[in-house]
């Protein structure tokens, strides 16, 4: 029986560890998990969405770098435009206004001071071309393995 998957936690590449965690907490609305400052790693988490942020430390022994982009995927357009008002009162970095796109995602980004990218969406066309993929490794769409 093949498992199912657990929800990824990605890692976020961080100038600074710490200045990271407070940005996280303090404008997009995360909570401290745990932090090791000396290894320049901490772990951050708000609902269901889990991240690390690691620092150069951390990055430069293990050969990762570069930037990321994050897909939030929410469940209403109402919920895409509720986190860019929290998140504009919070004066976090947006770099776009919530926009339904005509390939069905209504979306907006954002951006920690690092340079990575959120891109918070809904997409309001899947329901519509439902059934016209199949999931892999023997698995039927929208269920876990038998």
């Amino acid at each position: 029986m093949i498992p199912e998957l657990p929800g990824a936690v990605p890692e976020i590449p961080v100038s600074d560890v710490e200045a990271a965690v407070a940005y996280y907490r303090d404008k997009l609305c995360f909570n401290l998990d745990w932090l090791e400052a000396e290894i320049s790693l901490a772990g951050v988490s708000r609902d269901h969405c889990r991240l690390f942020l690691a620092g150069p430390a951390f990055r430069q022994a293990r050969g990762d770098a570069g930037r990321v982009s994050l897909w939030l995927n929410l469940k209403s357009k109402a919920e895409v435009d509720d986190l860019h008002r929290a998140w504009r009162s919070a004066e976090a970095v947006l770099l776009s206004e919530p926009e339904s796109k005509p390939w069905g995602l209504h979306e907006f980004t954002a951006a920690d001071p690092d340079g990575n990218r959120f891109r918070v969406f809904y997409d309001f066309a899947t329901p519509e071309r439902e059934g016209a993929g199949r999931a892999g490794c023997g698995l039927r769409a929208g269920s876990a393995a038998d």
